[in-house]
This record gives C-alpha cells, sequence and structure tokens, in this order.
C-alpha cells in the first residue's frame, strides 16, 4: 500500500512539473509575441540597418543560404534535419538576440526554439528577418554586419565585392574571431575552399551537424 502511495505521489509530482513547465514556456512565448513588432520596428529604424536584402544580388544570397542556413524558407523557424544547418537557424540567431539579455546554451536553448518557432517566425517575414540578421552578424574585430565587414575587410561597399572576397567574409560566421582574413587568412582561406566545394556541389554536408564540411577536404 505505501509502494502505491508513493508511486501515485511521484505521479503527482511529474504531472505538477509538467504543468509548471508548459506555463513557464507559455508565458515566455506569449510576452515574446507581444513585445515583437516593437523590438522590430525599433530596430529596423535604427541606424544600425545599412543594407537590406535588395542590396545582395542573388548568387550573394544564395551562398549565405547555403552556409548560413540552407533550408531557411521552407523551415518554421527551426529546422532539425537539413545537412549542415547545424543546431541554430538564422531565426533562432535572431530570437537569442532580440529576446535574452545573457543567453547561455543549456536549458535556454528551449526557450529560443520555442520563440523562434512560435514567436519570431510566424510574426515576422523571411524577407525582414534576413534584412535584420544582414545587419546583427558579426565578423569579428568589433565589426558587425555585412555593410561594415565589406569596407573593414576589403574596403569596398557589398555590391563592389568580388565572389571570393564575399565567401571570405561569409566564411568567418562560424568563428569570427578565429576566421576573419585579417588576423587568421589561412584558416579563412581553407574554410573558403570547403565552401566553394558545398556549393558547387561537389561536397554535400553529412548530417544536421556537419558545419565545418571538414570532408571536403578529401575531395
Amino acid at each position: 500500500m505505501k509502494k502505491l502511495f508513493n508511486i501515485k505521489r511521484c505521479l503527482i509530482l511529474v504531472v505538477l512539473l509538467f504543468v509548471a513547465v508548459f506555463s513557464y514556456y507559455t508565458v515566455e512565448v506569449l510576452i515574446a509575441r507581444a513585445n515583437t513588432p516593437s523590438i522590430v520596428n525599433d530596430y529596423l529604424e535604427s541606424e544600425q540597418v545599412k543594407i537590406t536584402i535588395k542590396d545582395l544580388t542573388e548568387r550573394q544570397l544564395d551562398i549565405l543560404l547555403k552556409v548560413e542556413d540552407p533550408n531557411f524558407y521552407n523551415h518554421h523557424g527551426v529546422d532539425f534535419k537539413t545537412p549542415g544547418a547545424g543546431w541554430t537557424t538564422i531565426t533562432q540567431g535572431l530570437a537569442k538576440k532580440f529576446y535574452f539579455y545573457n543567453f547561455e546554451q543549456g536549458l535556454m536553448k528551449i526557450k529560443q526554439t520555442l520563440c523562434a518557432r512560435l514567436a519570431l517566425d510566424p510574426m515576422v517575414s523571411k524577407e525582414t528577418q534576413l534584412t535584420i540578421f544582414l545587419n546583427m552578424m558579426y565578423f569579428g574585430n568589433g565589426v558587425y554586419g555585412l555593410h561594415d565587414a565589406a569596407n573593414y575587410y576589403f574596403n569596398k561597399n557589398v555590391s563592389e565585392l568580388e565572389e571570393e572576397e564575399y565567401i571570405c567574409l561569409i566564411a568567418s560566421l562560424i568563428g569570427p574571431k578565429d576566421l576573419n582574413i585579417k588576423e587568421h587568412p589561412q584558416e579563412n582561406a581553407q574554410r573558403v575552399q570547403r565552401i566553394k566545394k558545398v556549393l558547387s556541389g561537389a561536397y554535400i554536408p553529412q548530417g544536421l551537424l556537419d558545419i565545418t564540411y571538414e570532408g571536403a577536404d578529401n575531395i
């Protein structure tokens, strides 16, 4: 009888814990949805926005998405299936910036994922997400945004970049401190070559977490 009582008590605790967790994340998503319009509008109206998706060529956009979020236009903020996508989509990256003060991996990843899927993606167009991302990307050496990165590393506007130069910038996004072309040109060049093989179809990422394309070195 005592054993049965303990089992029931454990079940009740499990249910209460589930309800508490569900309620917490529900509230967090609702808060995110309520704040999203003002957050996005404030950012778009700020001086941080120096480039929009319309300033990229079709080729430049294709390269960016192929590397950073290959299924961007088809997923709903979260993508745990596409080879080479990694754990974080562009939408999740924006959610990390918009809904957290100090983001740390672990349980915060759950909130990040839910907010990306249920708040940011359904409320903000893909084009707007990309425009924000273009201006929010970090390229190392205190440089944020593609516009400033093109100027800092090549003294050019984005529209003036050669494809090789553009890929050099995109190549650094995975590790801007250790892969930027100014301080680590060899490491950057190696990643550029890997990316080129992905773009040409010579190498296909092997699974979700294959974001470094190390297997491309054998081709």
